[in-house]
């Protein structure tokens, strides 16, 4: 089954989807969007071309596990996606994720605007996969 994940931003969306074995995950894009309902169109948009039968969304929490004040966004936004495109959404913890992106592209030597064009994406892909593994236990 393919599973598309997006780490949602009210400018920006990182986008990754999975293997059709729901293995691997792979960063694909970062969408730049103009306002909420732009957001949905282009997330359905997206679920379609991929084929998705599955939508995750990152759910920004706190380190003492409680949501974070940008979670009621993110949800709204899964809620959106999903009635808009008829897929299934889960919700999966997104802790720490930006500072892993971060830490990998210290690692490549991503600088500038380099960095700001993947870090999206990268997050989204890091989602996606932690997603995929705790299906796997």
């Amino acid at each position: 089954m393919r599973i598309i994940c997006f780490d949602y931003g009210e400018k920006r969306i990182g986008v990754a989807v999975s293997d059709l074995r729901s293995i691997l995950a792979s960063g694909t894009k970062t969408l730049t969007v103009r306002g909420f309902s732009h957001a949905v169109e282009l997330a359905a948009e997206e679920i379609k071309q991929q084929g998705a039968e599955r939508i995750v969304v990152g759910l920004p929490k706190n380190m003492n596990g409680s949501e974070a004040a940008s979670a009621e966004k993110a949800r709204k936004f899964g809620v959106s996606v999903a009635e808009k495109s008829g897929v299934e959404v889960v919700y999966f913890d997104e802790r720490m994720t930006t500072m892993q992106a971060h830490k990998y592209l210290n690692q490549t030597e991503y600088f500038g605007k380099k960095r700001k064009a993947v870090i999206d994406t990268l997050s989204a892909q890091i989602i996606l996969q932690d997603y995929l593994d705790s299906l796997r236990k």
